[in-house]
This record gives structure tokens, sequence and C-alpha cells, in this order.
């Protein structure tokens, strides 16, 4: 493997600490060449440990990878500081600790992205084909790739957290491809029927059992409702429950609110499920927001 040194800013971050050490006469040759000797280890075991035993004999690509992941950990443990970046990798096992800590951070991210076994073990095979790159790259988007896969994981592991506070079937699957906006809208509307109660599948049954109050339908009531549901939380999932509702939110509520009176009109009058199906998905397809999207047999 070769480690290019080259004068540039939008490369893999291991390499521009190595640009920067040479810049600055902190490298001479033997600490490059111990920093080369491991990272070519590393590849080889790499390669023998995920692509071997899967007949890919894909050396080149474990080398770029053991840069990218290298990279990405450095990142992390220097908060993106070449020279603490720099002292970091002439530790002994400097590069090693820094492609340790990328994988760990790619494998926690990688958690619900798996939908079968992946070469790489636990890791997401496309998640590590972004961060994967060559040390002479013009460009490296491998920190920024992480940041979205953090924050898709972080969406998910909320989703998961909703479930099993305030659901009676907290199960998921990410296949089921839930919002969190969404799963805590279901949750707030839920609640201003029926009180602080689990979630059910039974709304669409239920709504038609319960008088709606007049009181229910303004933003202010609606506002505090879910304020009272993001008061019950853990404070860090609902930090991240209010940064990732959208400025129509209370509004789209409301507006859901009043599709479920009309809902109820129907359920009143005994419509047939087919009219019902055909009410539901024309307003749904201007967005019902919260509405359970579920399919009760």
């Amino acid at each position: 493997m070769q480690i290019v040194l080259r004068d540039r800013n939008q490369g893999p971050f291991l390499t521009k600490v190595l640009d920067y050490a040479q810049a600055e006469a902190l490298l001479d040759e033997a600490q490059l060449a111990e920093i080369k000797s491991k990272a070519v280890l590393m590849s080889l075991k790499l390669a023998d440990k995920f692509y071997n035993q899967h007949k890919m004999h894909l050396l080149e690509n474990a080398a770029f990878d053991v840069i990218g992941v290298a990279s990405l950990g450095l990142m992390s443990l220097s908060n993106h500081d070449l020279t603490q970046a720099f002292k970091l990798i002439v530790a002994p096992n400097g590069i090693v600790k820094s492609f340790q800590k990328g994988w760990n951070m790619l494998n926690r991210v990688s958690k619900y992205k798996l939908n079968g076994k992946s070469v790489y073990g636990d890791i997401d095979p496309m998640l590590l084909d972004k961060i994967s790159t060559p040390s002479d790259a013009d460009e490296w988007q491998g920190w920024q790739s992480y940041q979205d896969a953090l924050l898709d994981f972080n969406r998910e592991e909320s989703i998961v957290g909703l479930l099993k506070q305030f659901y009676a079937q907290t199960t998921y699957d990410p296949l089921d491809c839930l919002s969190l906006e969404n799963v805590f809208a279901e949750i707030v509307l839920y609640r201003l029927f029926f009180g602080p109660v689990k979630v059910r599948p039974d709304l669409k049954q239920c709504v038609a059992k319960i008088e709606l109050e007049d009181v229910w339908f303004s933003i202010e009531h609606i506002d505090q409702q879910i304020k009272l549901t993001l008061s019950e939380l853990p404070s860090q999932l609902a930090e991240i429950i209010k940064l990732e509702l959208g400025k129509y939110f209370t509004a789209g509520l409301l507006r859901t609110l009043t599709f479920a009176k009309n809902y109820r009109e129907l359920r009143l009058q005994d419509a047939s499920p087919e009219r019902l199906e055909r009410f539901e998905y024309k307003e749904g397809l201007t967005g019902l927001l919260g509405w359970p999207v579920y399919i009760v047999m």
C-alpha cells in the first residue's frame, strides 16, 4: 500500500495529517516507514478476514478501507486537529487505534442497516464504500458520510425508544421505514384521544367510541399535548425529537385531527370498509401526520 504525500485540503484525513507533519518537519523517514508498515499489515489482515474467505482477493480495496476507516477514527480522536492527530498517529499502534476507533464508529451506526450478513461483519457495506479511499484522492467525503449515517442511526434509536416507552407492541423492524416525526405524532394523537395509555393498533376502531371535544381543535391545545409528551421522555431523546419536528408539525396534527372527526362520522354511519379506505387514501395523499398506516385485519 502506498500512502502518497501531496498538498491537498480535501483528501483523506490520514493523508492530511502526514502532509502536515512532513511540511512541519515533524515526521522522519523511519516514522513514516513504520506507519506504512503497520498500514500494510492491517490491510493484509483485513483482506484475510473479510475478503479472501469470500474469494474477493481485493488487497487494494482493503488498503483503501484501512485509509478511510483510520482517517475517520483519527478525526474523531483528535477532534479534527492536525497537531493532536499527528501525536496520536506516531504513538505506539497509533494507526491501529485510529482504525479500531473508526471501525467501532461504523459498527455502531450500521445497526439498523444490515438486512442479512455483510461481507464486512457488522458494517454496512454501502457505508464502508463511502468511507473507503485511496491515499491520493483529491476529495474525501468520509466524515460527512458518517455524520449522515449517524443522523439516521439516532433517528432509528429514537423510534425504538418511543416504541418501548409508549407502545403496547415494541418490536421494531427497520423495513417498516417509520419516520421519527410520524411515530411521535401518532403518540400525541393517540394520547389526546385516550389519555396516557399505551398506543395500540385500534385507533381506527375506537375513534367512533369517543367524543371529540371542541377544545382539542386548536393549535394551543395540541402544543400543550406535544410539550406534555416530550416532558415524559429522557432529555436527550426529547432534544432529538424537537430537532426532527417540522415547522408545520402542530398544524399537521390539527389537520389530522379534523380528518379523524370526519372519519369518525363515517364509522358512525356504518360506512363500508371500501368507502372508509377511499376516504383515507384520498386524504392521505396530501399527508396525514400521525394517522396510523397499519392494516387491521
